[in-house]
């Protein structure tokens, strides 16, 4: 059964009178939306009709995970809600369990109710990445993510939550643990997410007339020799300064070994208790691929041409597309052998580029190649701080800091998002930012399970 039958009965008999084609875009990530936009605007219903899958109902904009966290912005104005930017697709709120190309058949698991088939002319495939992680001991138990939505504002309450732990207690031991934030990954991510929540942090004690600066302790773990890989090495260092400036330990060339019971074991041979352990040390695509039956790399990416179509070998795979974190894309602008990174900055054009060489098959033209020079990196700091390499021009502190904030406003889809995110950041110029913690949302049947409970019944 198709999706169409969500279309109202007059728009679809227009569509079967012309025969449109069908598009499904899987994933609704910075390719994925982007893509199903601009398909939307450039195909009119008459030639094309485009579904967009996912199980989230919004798009997460990922460079602002570290401000959400921080409470520089609410968490509501990072994410884009699909149903309200694609009005004129279809969206389908589910995963997609397998793909049979050579069928044009996608089997959907909606969030509830039976499997459902979709076929299609051409397929996007742009589930993205999921966090990759290694067997470390402990790990899967205690480490916390920092890819979602989900996971910013539980580690935002997580860090609140700890300080009020460290306040009330009077046991040195469970103070020193509470107050131990150690994270692992030196790349913009892991870079980012201790800045802003030591900035946060910081900015809190003010409250907490128990606790003092030097009381925490916040811990960047990295396997090589530098930080910030996408930039030079000068900038690197110099974030690496900025950071033990504001007393953190930053251990470069150095591995977790495990972290069993929240002690965490460096490959240095130092070992401590941490509450808080977050895992920023890089991505990998999707897991959804190994249901499809398209051709991946050594890195398990889908491999593609510089068109972003889906190549096997020497073979073009017709009416298959892919791009961004799960696609292996030639650049252009380098070396043979060399593919784009994953980042936003890439995934963003080549979405672009993809939903233009789509109109172009649909309309019988020949699609064009993907060629953008990767034009720098901008990283927050914290409040105010920053550091960012743009066309070979680098820049720190506070005109670094207003470039990422600039640039990011930029992207975000939707006057409506770039608004509130302008807005939240005008009033943290006149108010103090929230800095309280609301676990409750992590559980929040907890009280009326326990007050519902027949009388009696034990606690």
């Amino acid at each position: 059964m198709g999706v169409s039958d969500g279309i109202s009965r007059a728009a679809r008999g227009k569509i079967d009178d012309v025969n449109p084609k069908r598009i499904l875009v899987v994933g609704a990530g910075h390719v994925g939306l982007y893509a199903a936009l601009r398909l939307s605007k450039k195909l009119s219903r008459r030639e094309a009709e485009v579904i967009v899958v996912d199980p989230q109902p919004h798009m997460t904009y990922q460079p602002f995970l570290p401000e959400a966290s921080a409470g520089n912005i609410s968490p509501r104005h990072a994410v884009v809600p699909l149903r309200r930017e694609l009005r004129k697709c279809t969206v389908v709120a589910g995963t997609v369990t397998r793909i049979d190309h050579d069928r044009k058949t996608a089997i959907v698991q909606p969030i509830s109710g039976p499997t459902r088939e979709i076929q299609y002319d051409h397929v996007v495939v742009a589930p993205g990445s999921v966090s990759r992680t290694l067997p470390i001991p402990g790990l899967h138990e205690q480490g916390i993510g920092f890819k979602t939505i989900g996971e910013a504002i539980f580690l935002r309450n997580h860090v609140l939550d700890r300080l009020d732990v460290a306040a009330a207690t009077t046991d040195p031991e469970v103070r020193r643990r509470a107050l131990t934030f150690c994270f692992v990954g030196g790349g913009y991510a892991g870079i980012e997410a201790l800045a802003e929540m030591e900035d946060m942090a910081r900015d809190a004690l003010r409250y907490y007339p128990e606790l003092e600066p030097k009381d925490m302790r916040w811990v960047l773990v990295e396997a090589t020799q530098r930080v910030l890989p996408e930039v030079d090495r000068d900038m690197g260092a110099y974030t690496v300064q900025q950071l033990l400036k504001r007393d953190m330990d930053i251990r470069l060339d150095t591995r977790l070994e495990s972290c069993v019971d929240g002690v965490v074991k460096l490959s240095d041979g130092d070992s401590f208790p941490a509450d808080t352990i977050v895992w920023t040390a890089g991505v990998k695509p999707s897991p959804m691929l190994d249901a499809t039956d398209f051709p991946r790399d050594e890195r398990r990416r889908v491999t593609c041409l510089p068109t972003l179509q889906v190549v096997d070998g020497d073979r073009v795979i017709e009416g298959a597309w892919s791009a961004g974190d799960c696609a292996a894309v030639p650049d252009l602008t380098k070396e043979p052998g060399n593919f784009c990174s994953p980042s936003a900055q890439h995934a963003v054009r080549q979405a672009a580029r993809m939903a233009d060489n789509i109109a172009n098959v649909v309309r019988g033209r020949e699609p064009v190649d993907y060629k953008h020079k990767h034009a720098g990196s901008v990283a927050s700091l914290g409040l105010h701080k920053g550091v960012a390499q743009v066309y070979g021009v680098k820049m720190t502190g506070w005109p670094a800091w207003f470039m990422h904030r600039t640039y990011h406003m930029s992207r975000i889809p939707s006057f409506n998002r770039k608004v509130r995110v302008v807005v939240d950041w005008s009033l943290a110029f006149f108010l103090k930012r929230e800095v309280v913690a609301l676990g409750q949302l992590h559980d929040p049947r907890e009280e009326f399970v326990e007050a519902s409970a027949p009388v009696g019944a034990a606690r």
